[in-house]
């Protein structure tokens, strides 16, 4: 990998931003658990994540790029929560359809969308996540290369998940082209990459998606199956601590911590534990979720009832 770009190279030492947000805000299974049930008239999903937390990973972009109106529309519906950053993960042709070159096409449909959140300040990273198949080969890493340089301007950040990308020389590669690390949380399997606090770039990334063994690598299991899993806090606990370790690295700048175990709101719930935990006291939660996870949220939370007419007046004294 051979590139030069502002957006991921290390700068001088700062104070890091920690965010810290659930992989995606559109889910069915989150009606009643997350979000109220009935909705009240005007609810908007995305403002509402972004009244409890400071990032959301914008998962829908991996299945096809997201069009300019509709980044825009992201980018308008957030535009009063000035910390809010989204991070967004490349378009799935980009990482696990490798059995051909890209298009130029292709490549303009994702910058289309991406360029309008990131001209407005709002794009956080542009998360490239491959599977655990993508193993540390003479192909794979020509292949990653030539991604890197197709997206160099954006704030690059790669999560692989065969343990044979530890190499000391592929990290310093990261560190020398300014891309990010995604630090993961995964069901433990044969040649897995476990729990790390490595930085390589500006940005610190840290993704956990659950420990639902039995399901993880089910060839017929869906996404609900494969997501379904609850972190209890001592199991939390030592990721904050690797979040902290990573934000404390002078290289690093901004700070992302993204649960996502989605499956019935279980990622918001634990974001929120994650964030109580960072900042060593409760922290505002919607009501739906503490009734819905009870013990495991409730020494971390506040839950706050929201309405059409008292949400942000409600929210805003409690944050």
């Amino acid at each position: 990998m051979s590139l030069q770009r502002s957006g991921g190279k290390r700068s001088a030492p700062s104070k890091a931003k920690l965010r810290f947000g659930p992989a995606g805000w559109m889910y069915k299974d989150w009606e009643g658990i997350v979000y109220p049930d009935p909705k009240p008239p005007r609810f908007d999903p995305l403002q509402y994540m972004a009244e409890f937390f400071e990032t959301v990973e914008v998962n829908s972009s991996y299945y096809g790029p997201p069009s300019p109106k509709t980044t825009t529309s992201w980018v308008r519906r957030v535009k009063d929560f000035d910390d809010f950053r989204f991070t967004a993960k490349l378009w799935k042709r980009f990482t696990h359809e490798r059995t051909k070159a890209w298009t130029r096409s292709e490549v303009d449909q994702v910058r289309a969308g991406f360029d309008v959140m990131m001209d407005a300040g709002k794009l956080g990273a542009v998360l490239m996540q491959f599977p655990w198949s993508f193993k540390r080969t003479e192909e794979n890493r020509e292949w990653l290369g030539d991604v890197v340089r197709t997206f160099s301007h954006y704030p690059l950040v790669v999560e692989v998940r065969h343990k044979s990308w530890l190499a000391p020389e592929f990290l310093s590669t990261l560190e020398e082209e300014g891309v990010g690390f995604v630090n993961i949380d995964q069901p433990l399997y044969h040649n897995s990459i476990g729990p790390s606090a490595h930085v390589t770039s500006r940005v610190g990334y840290v993704r956990v998606h659950g420990r639902n063994y039995k399901e993880w690598f089910r060839e017929k299991a869906g996404v609900e199956e494969r997501y379904n899993y609850l972190y209890r806090a001592d199991e939390l606990k030592p990721w904050v601590e690797r979040a902290k370790q990573i934000a404390a690295d002078p290289a690093t700048n901004e700070v992302y911590v993204v649960t996502n175990n989605h499956y019935k709101g279980k990622a918001v719930a634990n974001a929120l534990m994650m964030k109580s935990m960072m900042i060593g006291a409760k922290v505002p939660a919607p009501a739906p979720v503490v009734e819905a996870y009870g013990e495991a949220v409730d020494r971390y939370t506040m839950p706050v009832d929201v309405d059409a007419e008292s949400a942000a007046s409600s929210l805003s004294e409690k944050r």
